[in-house]
């Protein structure tokens, strides 16, 4: 049963989430993210979707949340060790469709150039699978553990990524606008030339 708070008190307690979620932005929660789960848990979602926290966060939130433990549902996958992307040089085309999928920068490149997973970085998502249109990214153990300092850095890396997209994306509308401006004077402009073109070979003239 959800429990209703008031708007300070479900913030504060989201933050409190937020600050004990693994960080990995794995979305095997259902949400976008780690900061979304939190808010949606401080609101009343279920405590038992993060994979990664597994039993030891569910106990957390318990007491964060004053609500009984649960087991850690199924539907959301199952915990297990750290593993790091790696990309296969040899085959990777340089699409940008892993770059675009990292939701912590961990992947380096450029178009048509080969890609690099930073290990250090890679939080173990497996979000840049699926996109891979040559199936060159394999999951292999990290053969280390996830600490807080890494969810830490990766909470951080996340925020800049967000908020990257958001200025590219509120850059893109004035531009898209007047690339379209651009596009209709050009073709207004060409319509003119071959008018005049027409009219000069019947040996009128257009003003």
């Amino acid at each position: 049963m959800r429990t209703q708070q008031s708007p300070q008190a479900s913030h504060t307690l989201a933050d409190s989430i937020d600050a004990v979620l693994p960080q990995t932005q794995c979305r095997r929660c259902g949400y976008d993210g780690c900061r979304p789960y939190a808010e949606a848990v401080a609101t009343g979602e279920a405590i038992n979707r993060c994979p990664p926290g597994a039993d030891a966060l569910i106990a957390t939130l318990a007491l964060l949340t004053t609500r009984p433990p649960l087991p850690l549902d199924p539907s959301c996958g199952q915990p297990s060790a750290l593993e790091v992307a790696r990309i296969d040089d040899t085959v990777c085309i340089g699409c940008t469709l892993c770059i675009d999928a990292c939701p912590v920068d961990a992947i380096v490149g450029a178009a048509k150039r080969m890609h690099t997973v930073l290990p250090s970085l890679c939080t173990g998502c497996e979000l840049c699978v699926p996109p891979c249109p040559v199936d060159c990214i394999a999951m292999l153990p990290a053969g280390r553990t996830w600490s807080r300092e890494d969810a830490r850095a990766s909470r951080e890396r996340h925020g800049a990524r967000n908020e990257r997209i958001a200025r590219t994306a509120a850059r893109a509308a004035p531009v898209s606008a007047d690339s379209e401006r651009q596009r209709r004077e050009a073709t207004v402009a060409a319509a003119l030339t071959r008018a005049r073109a027409r009219r000069a070979s019947f040996g009128g003239g257009l003003k």
